[in-house]
């Protein structure tokens, strides 16, 4: 992968972990500073909305609202015109939500999204991944309000998508390197099954494209260390989760995505390293084009099919 390939588009801030396009191009981010950003195809930028908590995944919601993870804020709705923010998720069963990752939104307005751990906040993300509390929980908002806990025991729950006809829903689990689906219809209903195992790479963000194709962002190659480490016994992962961070295992600068069809089989694959981008934890596609976010740098970046 080279800047040939990806352009890189700097952006007014830092972080945008998460992007999503709407019906006319128009992209939508969330920043480290809680600004909810829009960039049209002419590359004007403009902030629609400051949010509490720290911006993560982000959906489009009905005509005007945008989903918004806001990490330890919870599940958040947005108004794309007004910038009018209301609280949809933002506890459960009595439990604040600490960790709201990403989301995926169905057509009738239930919003499936993660939980990351009930033990470690997401800037602590590293220490559960060597932790391993297996607290990640993959979650459900019906329309109604109505929320209930669809998967649990997931370690480092992260990226969400829905298949195109709404069959199923995946959820990746970042620290094992591997994606769950969770079968929504059909004779398999209620069931879970492995989607994808033993990945080259962590999986953050996830969704699915025009194309019909699971497209999930690979934060960083698979690390030994972390491998090492994870089989310790959990009084020591423990230990080592609870020193600063400076001593904990370091993302690399290379990034890469993956797109799986239904059955699981990779129909897109890259890997690479772009200067001025790195640590990529989301792709979009759309119309053949692909829309990258990214958790560290102040960029997005763009590439054509």
């Amino acid at each position: 992968m080279s800047t040939a390939y990806l352009a890189v588009h700097p952006i007014p801030g830092e972080g945008p972990e998460d992007i999503v396009l709407d019906e006319q191009g128009t992209l939508y981010a969330g920043l480290v500073d809680g600004r909810i950003i829009s960039r049209t195809r002419d590359g004007e930028i403009s902030t629609i909305a400051t949010v509490p908590g720290r911006p993560l995944g982000i959906e489009l919601l009905g005509a005007d609202e945008l989903v918004v993870c806001a990490s330890d804020a919870g599940l958040l709705a947005v108004s794309r015109t007004s910038g009018e923010v209301r609280v949809l998720v933002d506890s459960v069963a009595g439990v604040p939500l600490r960790t709201c990752n990403n989301a995926a939104v169905a057509a009738d307005g239930t919003i499936f999204f993660s939980d990351s751990s009930t033990k470690n906040v997401i800037p602590r993300w590293r220490a559960e991944m060597i932790e391993r509390t297996g607290t990640g929980r993959l979650l459900r908002r019906d329309p109604d309000g109505t929320v209930e806990v669809v998967h649990d025991g997931l370690q480092f729950a992260n990226g969400v998508a829905l298949a195109i006809d709404e069959s199923y829903v995946i959820v990746a689990e970042t620290t094992t390197r591997r994606i769950e689906r969770i079968w929504l219809t059909g004779d398999a209903a209620g069931t879970t099954e492995p989607f994808a195992e033993d990945m080259p790479g962590y999986p953050d963000n996830c969704s699915t494209g025009t194309d019909g194709l699971i497209w999930v962002a690979l934060a960083n190659p698979r690390n030994a260390v972390l491998d090492v480490v994870g089989h310790l016994p959990q009084a020591a992962r423990r230990a080592v989760g609870r020193l600063p961070e400076k001593l904990l295992p370091k993302p690399s600068a290379e990034i890469g995505f993956l797109a799986y069809d239904d059955r699981g089989m990779v129909a897109h694959e890259e890997y690479g390293r772009v200067d001025g981008f790195s640590m990529l934890t989301s792709v979009r596609e759309q119309a053949g084009e692909l829309w990258f976010g990214s958790l560290t740098s102040s960029a997005i970046a763009h590439a054509r099919l």
